[in-house]
């Protein structure tokens, strides 16, 4: 074999292919190249929930997945991101209502760090009071989901709905809205950072 043969060779990138994490069935995401396995963690894939379960409704909704473990030619990953497309967040905003936002940050019950941030359409304006009272609801409801679920349940019920349904049942008793939403959910920390950055935390205090 010449010499170029074998550089050639050495040239050639190597195709993985990339699955989402069980919680989506291990989905087919794509592929992805690399001349070393090395290369391919950490690399981020997107994608719709539409895409994921062929159904083209639910292409508003966009996921993001982080590439954590190589196999001999499948790249495996972890959910790191949720969140709706501006577009369809501009399609719920109608004029003379009110949007009412919140950003919660929890702790599933395997200690993952989620950042989740729900938001509610009334059906025509609210006061300030009764913003805070809807953002309340909101953000005690997130932290009872967490509470209660594993990062992979509370994931699901977000990704799939029942949280925001939930939501909207219970703040609709305190003012008329006319949807809720979780626009954004954000993987901040796993498991053993959240371990770390405890640790960490006692080492300060009795250094104090």
């Amino acid at each position: 074999m010449s010499e170029r043969s074998v550089s050639r060779q050495k040239q050639e990138k190597r195709w993985y292919t990339v699955m989402a994490p069980e919680m989506f069935d291990r989905a087919e995401l794509g592929e992805t190249p690399a001349d070393e396995p090395e290369q391919v963690y950490d690399r981020t894939i997107e994608t719709t929930l539409g895409e994921l379960q062929n159904d083209p409704s639910e292409n508003n909704t966009k996921l993001t997945f982080q590439i954590t473990d190589v196999g001999s030619d499948t790249a495996y990953t972890d959910f790191i991101k949720h969140e709706l497309t501006r577009d369809y967040l501009r399609s719920l905003t109608r004029r003379g209502t009110s949007k009412v936002d919140a950003f919660v940050t929890v702790l599933t019950t395997d200690d993952y760090r989620v950042q989740v941030q729900p938001v509610a359409y009334t059906t025509k304006s609210a006061d300030h009071s009764q913003e805070r009272a809807v953002r309340k609801t909101m953000v005690e409801m997130v932290e009872e989901a967490a509470a209660e679920r594993t990062f992979e349940g509370l994931i699901d019920s977000i990704v799939e709905g029942r949280l925001s349904s939930a939501i909207y049942n219970e703040a609709k008793t305190i003012y008329p809205l006319r949807r809720v939403e979780v626009q954004k959910t954000r993987l901040e920390a796993r498991p053993e950072e959240v371990a770390a950055e405890q640790e960490a935390t006692v080492d300060v205090d009795e250094e104090a």
